[in-house]
């Protein structure tokens, strides 16, 4: 079993969650305690970067929407940054491809966090 590091910073669009190892059902419970201290404010981003995430079981995946659901509830938004292709093959299969913006760098989920609050 690898460990999942979660490490939460701040950008200007708003908290930045960078998860990496394994995401599964052993570290879940790691990564909901970080998700805790990452929740955006109002009209803010919840960046959830993905860079160093080596493995996502259905846990993983479970624990991303319910991110998606915290994000929303604080009337924020949600991007994931760095999708790894096993992550991002399971997104196509199941739909959530369409739930969730993707951006190549959690830089980028920022600019255009940004370039949206100024149209």
């Amino acid at each position: 079993m690898n460990d999942l590091t979660c490490t939460v910073r701040t950008s200007s669009a708003g908290p930045v969650l960078a998860l990496a190892g394994e995401l599964d059902h052993h570290t879940v419970p790691l990564a909901q305690e970080a998700l805790a201290d990452a929740t955006p404010e109002p009209g803010q981003q919840l960046t959830i970067d993905l860079t160093g995430l080596a493995f996502c079981d259905s846990s993983g995946i479970g624990l991303l929407i319910a991110a998606r659901n915290t994000a929303l509830a604080a009337r924020a938004g949600i991007a994931l940054a760095s999708v790894p292709e096993h992550v991002a093959r399971v997104f196509r299969i199941t739909g959530l491809d369409r739930v969730f913006a993707t951006h190549l760098t959690a830089r980028d989920a920022t600019e255009a966090w940004r370039r949206a609050r100024t149209v």
